[in-house]
């Protein structure tokens, strides 16, 4: 499978110190993280130069979406061997939702004041 159009290439995470990550799950993180900035800024990047703003915020939502995937295969509700328990029960729509809620503020944070083509990334009208 191929990936086209991204806004970071696998040399460049590795050169700008991304966490070591093999080729596929990097392809399908940038993959999410991609689709999460063109949500929030209306597809402005699609066919332009990627400024490093940009490339520096996928890192962060890299990382960030890395935590949850990890995070997410840990919602165990209860375990139970002898005396030793073990309880994560994490409600899931909590977690979606702080998920939701921490990579919406990476973007606001990495791009805000960015401008590409005379308008900023992430305008959304008056």
């Amino acid at each position: 499978m191929t990936f086209e159009g991204q806004y970071l290439t696998y040399a460049e995470y590795q050169e700008l110190g991304g966490s070591a990550i093999g080729l596929m799950p990097f392809n399908l993180l940038e993959y999410e993280a991609r689709k999460r900035i063109d949500l929030r800024t209306h597809k402005r990047l699609v066919g332009q130069e990627i400024p490093n703003d940009v490339k520096i915020c996928i890192i962060h939502l890299i990382d960030t979406l890395k935590l949850y995937v990890n995070e997410n295969n840990r919602n165990l509700d209860s375990e139970s061997v002898g005396s030793y328990s073990v309880n994560y029960a994490n409600d899931i729509k909590q977690v979606i939702a702080n998920k939701n809620n921490e990579i919406d503020d990476i973007i606001l944070n990495d791009l805000y004041g960015i401008i590409v083509n005379g308008e900023h990334l992430i305008y959304n009208g008056v």
